[in-house]
């Protein structure tokens, strides 16, 4: 199914064998001092394990027009098929995180390949809809640690100095998927949708065995009582969350809000909040140490991510745009987004590059910089086609660079060597909560508007106006002197 292979992918990794020491030869970090055991291999199995997990939701599209005539669904029911892996990955990246953190990396990573290749052999042979959305919930479940425990352990092989470019070799992985994504799901198709998710399984085979070979082992960080408590309020919490948002409808905004299903949910969360506050507050061992909030860096890191999960869901909604404003059927709409998956290919390994050269502030600057032009362009000239493809592009670049390593950066530096994961997953789930809320306004904004396409305009002003306000604050952040003075203090503790 995948056309990379990994003789190639050795060939064509960033890191030579003069910086990316081997086992046999170690060095130390001249930043930190730290012993580091860098392995491309290593880097091999994370590519591809983070790869099955963004093929998932690149195929998806493609898929659902297929599983919608084989289970006769109607558009409301088949939109489960995202809403059930939104929820189950939003409730489960703290717990996985936490998991990993605590019972060590390559065990959870690897127990979350196995879960997501047991999920999609369930969608495969699901004789009902109710078993597809199962799987789907399985899928969702394991993807929310195979992308945030893949980047603590490449922060585990890699020097300090060259995690940029490995953060930015992960992220390009998103661009890619959804490049060839499409394209295999097409051909795929006319074996059969079942195939789609069939063909993930022998995938996960090879990066469970590969992986079960070179993945670095990681120490049990604690032993003292897991926040069992702790657990189940943020899970409750983030599912109550999801939940009211995934229900609400766009098109009768008051009658959501009246609504007692969203109403239920939010009551709930209003609850559970200081419910977990308080618990954290008391526990040994905390899911989420709240003092992590504290730290300036993090609490900027965690408004461009909810920022960057605004501009990134902006991207559902651009093929409708582009059949309205030109007419396209919607196939030649998804081949015009084809320019800024590129983007977001390129850009990520750039950016990564660029990152362990000038530090976070700079990459986070230019990435908004980029989104406001890129999304300005959009939504004042729907119309033109040049704009929306310099625009899109422009997007696809500003969302390589927040997304693919740059936040990621500043969470691994910024954590505790035992909260890793977690903090890797904090930046998972402000993405996935700038998501959820950028999916319920766009689409509540569209629907008040006279036309559809002024709507849309208007929504994608107001997310021009966010960024701004996100990118004035990100002045704030540490410049590359300050932050690298950061990361050699961490390295003497």
């Amino acid at each position: 199914m995948y056309s990379f292979r990994a003789s190639s992918l050795r060939r064509t990794l960033i890191f030579d064998e003069a910086r990316c020491e081997t086992p046999q030869n170690l060095k130390r970090s001249p930043l930190t001092g730290e012993t580091i055991r860098p392995n491309r291999s290593v880097l091999i199995v994370l590519f591809f394990g983070v790869l099955i997990g963004a093929m998932d939701i690149a195929i998806l599209g493609p898929a659902i027009p297929a599983i919608r005539e084989a289970f006769g669904l109607t558009d409301r029911l088949v939109s489960w098929m995202f809403s059930i892996w939104v929820l189950a990955n939003l409730v489960s990246v703290p717990i996985m995180t936490k998991l990993a953190d605590r019972f060590g990396q390559k065990r959870i990573y690897l127990l979350d390949i196995t879960l997501f290749g047991l999920g999609s052999m369930i969608v495969a042979a699901a004789p009902s809809f109710e078993i597809v959305l199962a799987g789907r919930a399985l899928q969702g479940m394991a993807a929310a640690g195979i992308f945030p425990v893949a980047a603590s352990v490449a922060a585990a092989v890699i020097p300090v100095e060259h995690r940029g470019k490995a953060f930015g070799l992960l992220g390009s992985v998103f661009g890619i998927a959804f490049i060839i994504g499409p394209i295999l799901a097409g051909l795929m198709l006319t074996l059969g949708w079942r195939w789609l998710y069939l063909a993930n399984v022998p995938m996960a085979l090879l990066v469970l065995l590969f992986g079960l070979k070179t993945l670095p082992k990681t120490e049990i960080t604690s032993t003292s009582p897991l926040d069992l408590k702790g657990l189940f309020a943020l899970g409750g919490l983030l599912l109550c969350f999801a939940y009211a948002l995934s229900v609400f409808d766009s098109s009768d905004v008051v009658g959501s809000l009246t609504s007692w299903r969203i109403l239920s949910a939010i009551l709930a969360v209003i609850l559970l909040v200081p419910m977990f506050v308080w618990i954290e507050k008391r526990a040994i061992d905390p899911v989420l140490r709240l003092d992590l909030f504290k730290n300036r860096q993090v609490a900027l890191a965690s408004v461009n991510a909810i920022g960057a999960g605004v501009n990134e869901a902006a991207f559902i909604f651009f093929p409708t745009i582009v059949v309205l404003a030109h007419g396209v059927t919607t196939s030649e709409a998804a081949f015009m987004l084809l320019p800024m998956m590129v983007a977001v290919a390129l850009g990520s390994p750039l950016a990564g590059r660029l990152l362990d050269r000038t530090g976070s502030k700079f990459i986070i600057l230019l990435s908004n910089l980029l989104l406001v032009l890129g999304m300005l362009g959009v939504a004042t000239s729907p119309s033109s086609k040049a704009v929306f493809y310099l625009g899109s592009s422009l997007i696809g670049l500003g969302m390589a660079g927040l997304l693919g390593s740059s936040l990621n950066y500043i969470l691994i530096h910024e954590a505790r060597k035992q909260e890793k994961s977690i903090s890797q997953g904090l930046i998972t789930l402000n993405i996935s909560i700038g998501q959820l809320f950028s999916a319920a306004a766009v689409g509540a904004i569209a629907a008040s508007a006279a036309t559809p396409l002024q709507g849309y305009s208007n929504a994608f002003t107001a997310i021009v106006v966010l960024t701004l306000v996100v990118m004035s604050l990100s002045f704030l952040l540490r410049n590359r002197d300050e932050e690298q003075a950061a990361i050699r203090e961490k390295g003497a503790e």
